[in-house]
């Protein structure tokens, strides 16, 4: 009996980019042309499967729409286990429109700078899809390295001093981070017996005292981490620097990478400290709720604090991620489902907006750079002229609509899906499940958090405008290359057909918050998968 050739699917969202970035490798750099037609063709062979999984995960063509995949023809715990689910395949869809645009707009420019772009474009990909996929704790730190060790080539590359510093402190500051990755998954290991996530889930509530306490220990020098990477305050220290000195594509697809670490909180924490757990239920919940809370308040002070659009950016990277943790740590499943809406909306505005703050900085000169916060710190008006707006040229017009919609799914405003995803926030939030009808102290706290941040956004992003449109006197409209454009408009498209489509989006979500939240289910799916009959691996993983 042979394995369906649907069940590879699941698998080749590794597989595809690691031998596509291989093949690569020993090409010559002036064969751009050839490169950058296989990176497309892998992007796009990862978008088309995306596709596939969340359409076999809907329509539950696995049972409970869970696909599992045995590495090695394993059973779990024994082995590797790979898994499929509505979330998994959301996240999968992500990272490939988002490559994709990347991909795109790296062709003229940033590919051609320093080697080895697209081989370290697909190695991040395996990365990230290793990470969406695994269910093991240690193939979980194996892909968070080849991610890790891929973003630390796209973020130095076509490097400058500035570039450079910012580098050395991120990459120092995520080997120290994946030190504490690798104790926590030891001490974990040492009080389980094993690193399945399933079977910990399964484990958790039998655990004795000692060992109890030893998991909990792993699991907090595990978050640690995870918490770097997410950004948690004040472990987010780095992303300022490093956003804003990355380029314009790897600093992109970084946004993407920091709700990586909030994605695998997400599913590790309410797997594993699930009410199930015994003692062990909601560790650290409260936690991620405080903290998350603080990361919120920290970025939108950065926000209000920032001159230039990258910190600008990458302080609203901040915010979002504060905001993610915070619903984590909320524990309420049915607020979840809209903080997934939210990741989806926000990860895009932010990822549009970096790309954008290149083009929009080909305005002005530094010295007008300079001149405007000169005009603003002293209120100097100008002098009268030709009123600003009349006869704008197409590349201004595009730029300037872009700006202004990346601004209101980043702030939350009507009608795109930043205020979607905030309006179904505070929808669950004003109606507390459980039947007690009680809105607690952090409830008001959390509400009023979004609801400033979001107008700090707004503020903080209209002053930018003013300064590039309208504080910069004469302004030169912008060349622009198609291949520049097509992402930005592709991005926002995007955001507007989750706008339009909000209903069968946020349906599909609330599907696949069910599924996370049912772990009894979840656990049986992935530990009662049975291995391949007549396949090599069958005699050892039974």
């Amino acid at each position: 009996m042979n394995l369906p050739w649907i069940q590879h699917l699941i698998i080749l969202p590794v597989l595809l980019p690691l031998v596509c970035g291989a093949i690569m490798v020993p090409i010559r750099e002036n064969r751009y042309r050839l490169k950058f037609s296989l990176n497309a063709l892998s992007v796009l062979a990862l978008l088309a499967n995306a596709i596939a999984l969340l359409i076999l995960t809907d329509q539950e063509y696995w049972p409970h729409g869970i696909g599992v995949y045995l590495a090695a023809n394993w059973v779990a715990p024994f082995g590797i286990a790979l898994v499929a689910d509505r979330m998994a395949a959301a996240m999968l869809l992500l990272a490939a429109l988002l490559a994709a645009a990347v991909l795109l707009y790296s062709m003229k420019r940033w590919s051609r700078i320093g080697v080895h772009f697209h081989s370290l474009f697909q190695f991040l990909l395996m990365g990230l899809n290793g990470a969406f996929l695994t269910h093991d704790l240690f193939n979980l730190f194996v892909f968070f390295e080849v991610m890790l060790a891929a973003s630390y080539g796209l973020v130095l590359h076509g490097y400058n001093v500035r570039r450079l510093r910012a580098g050395v402190q991120y990459i120092a500051v995520n080997l120290l981070a994946s030190l504490f990755f690798l104790i926590g998954v030891a001490l974990i290991y040492a009080s389980t017996g094993t690193l399945n996530m399933s079977d910990l889930a399964q484990r958790v509530a039998k655990l004795s005292n000692e060992e109890l306490q030893l998991l909990k220990i792993g699991a907090s020098v595990l978050a640690i981490a995870f918490l770097v990477k997410s950004a948690m305050w004040p472990l987010g220290f780095w992303l300022p620097a490093t956003y804003s000195a990355a380029s314009p594509p790897a600093a992109a697809m970084m946004v993407l990478m920091t709700k990586v670490g909030a994605y695998v909180i997400l599913r590790i924490w309410v797997l594993v400290f699930s009410e199930n757990a015994g003692e062990a239920a909601r560790f650290g919940f409260d936690f991620l709720l405080w903290g998350g809370m603080a990361t919120i308040a920290f970025g939108t002070l950065g926000m209000m604090a920032s001159e230039t659009g990258d910190h600008l950016a990458s302080y609203g990277a901040i915010v979002s991620s504060g905001i993610l943790l915070s619903i984590i740590g909320y524990g309420q499943p049915s607020l979840v489902a809209a903080g997934l809406y939210y990741l989806i909306a926000s990860t895009l505005a932010l990822a549009t907006f970096m790309l954008l703050l290149e083009l929009v900085e080909r305005i002005r000169s530094p010295g007008a750079a300079i001149l405007a916060l000169t005009m603003e710190a002293f209120a100097v008006e100008e002098a009268p002229g030709e009123p600003v707006g009349i006869k704008i040229p197409a590349t201004l017009a595009f730029l300037g609509l872009s700006v202004m919609a990346s601004a209101l799914i980043i702030a939350g405003l009507p009608p795109l899906p930043g205020f979607i995803a905030k309006f179904g926030m505070f929808h669950s939030l004003l109606n507390p499940e459980g039947g007690s009808g009680m809105i607690t102290a952090s409830t008001w706290t959390l509400m009023a958090l979004i609801l400033v941040s979001g107008l700090a956004a707004i503020i903080s992003l209209l002053r930018y405008g003013v300064r590039i449109f309208w504080a910069s006197g004469k302004v030169t409209p912008p060349t622009l290359a198609r291949t520049e454009v097509m992402p930005i408009v592709f991005l926002l498209l995007v955001c507007i057909v989750i706008t339009v489509q909000a209903g069968p989006v946020t349906g599909y979500l609330q599907r696949a918050n069910e599924d996370l939240h049912a772990s009894t289910r979840y656990i049986d799916r992935v530990l009662s998968t049975p291995a391949v009959p007549g396949v090599v691996g069958k005699e050892n993983a039974q």
